[in-house]
């Protein structure tokens, strides 16, 4: 009687699909390239059906971490810098392109080239009129709003 374990390729897809799916309830984002990963190991066994499941196993475990880490190093790479959290101090003398005409006692929208305080577009004040167009620079930031003057 053989005692060992039989995995088809279908079992791999289902796990894989378990897996991604539990990323949606937990998020963490780490989570779906074992899903994927197993997903991968399914397709594998598909085009090899003779694999033993030491191989199934090793296979599932080294995609796993190399989708993972080339994600992680991807990601760390692409990602805009964010100065959420930051004082807002450190946020004066950023220059945008003001999207809509401000003017005094009247809101307008500025947007800049990367995320500032979390976003990258804001609605903004000045003391004076700006065409929509315009360079502008942050002179502070009162609250909801930042105060943008001619850059």
């Amino acid at each position: 009687m053989d005692t060992s374990m039989i995995l088809e390729w279908w079992h791999w897809e289902i796990a894989g699909l378990a897996l991604v799916l539990l990323e949606l309830a937990v998020p963490s984002f780490f989570i779906i390239w074992f899903g994927l990963g197993a997903m991968l190991t399914g397709l594998v066994l598909l085009a090899v059906p003779d694999m033993v499941l030491a191989s199934q196993i090793a296979t599932w475990v080294i995609a796993s971490m190399a989708m993972t880490v080339l994600w992680f190093s991807v990601a760390r790479r692409s990602r805009f810098k964010t100065l959420i959290g930051t004082a807002a101090g450190e946020v004066i003398g950023e220059v945008g392109l003001l999207v809509s005409a401000v003017a005094p006692f009247e809101r307008g929208k500025v947007r800049f080239q990367r995320p500032v305080l979390g976003a990258d577009e804001w609605a903004c004040v000045a003391e004076t009129a700006i065409a929509a167009g315009e360079r502008v620079r942050v002179v502070s930031v009162e609250g909801s709003y930042v105060k943008v003057a001619k850059a």
